[in-house]
């Protein structure tokens, strides 16, 4: 009988978050949003990525941090890890867009699994640069996974995605 288990990791981060031209603070991350939504939508189950060391709380500092992080292709360690990742065939990857990729904690998740023959449906939050490159950097870390065509959902329109998410969804599961 064929695999049917689908798990749905996000990062996402809550508080200070640049909403349409301007600094908000946000109770819930656009990322999380998303994965409830995809949670329910597909009955899987949920993994928040989380780095041990917590970015600054302040958005312009954390926005530093992680460019740097980029700059030097950081591996960050993750206060938690999927175990028995090999019962799961799909994977709906959800995380926020940061200088034109994924953040340094999504990389870490994927390199620390085998994702050979598992399906990784990339959706991303952002405010006006879209998936960028991150169908692309998905498939260079995940060798033998199939990459399948992402949904990029601006951050401030999140809360308000339940109905895209679901029909991305249905269409990617078909």
């Amino acid at each position: 009988m064929p695999k049917t288990k689908t798990l749905v990791a996000y990062y996402s981060r809550a508080g200070q978050n640049y909403v349409s031209g301007a600094i908000e603070d946000l109770p819930q991350g656009n990322a999380s949003v998303l994965a409830g939504f995809a949670a329910a939508a597909t009955g899987g189950d949920l993994f928040e990525i989380e780095t041990v060391k917590r970015y600054p709380a302040d958005y312009y500092a954390c926005t530093d941090e992680a460019q740097a992080e980029k700059r030097a292709n950081a591996r960050l360690e993750l206060s938690a890890h999927v175990e028995g990742m090999d019962a799961y065939d799909t994977v709906v990857l959800i995380y926020p867009n940061w200088w034109g990729t994924m953040p340094m904690p999504v990389y870490t998740f994927l390199e620390e699994h085998d994702f050979a023959g598992k399906a990784i449906l990339p959706l991303c939050t952002h405010e006006g640069s879209g998936l960028s490159g991150t169908e692309r950097d998905i498939a260079r870390a995940c060798p033998g996974a199939t990459v399948g065509r992402g949904l990029a959902v601006t951050g401030s329109c999140a809360a308000r995605s339940e109905g895209d998410v679901r029909a991305w969804l249905k269409e990617a599961l078909e």
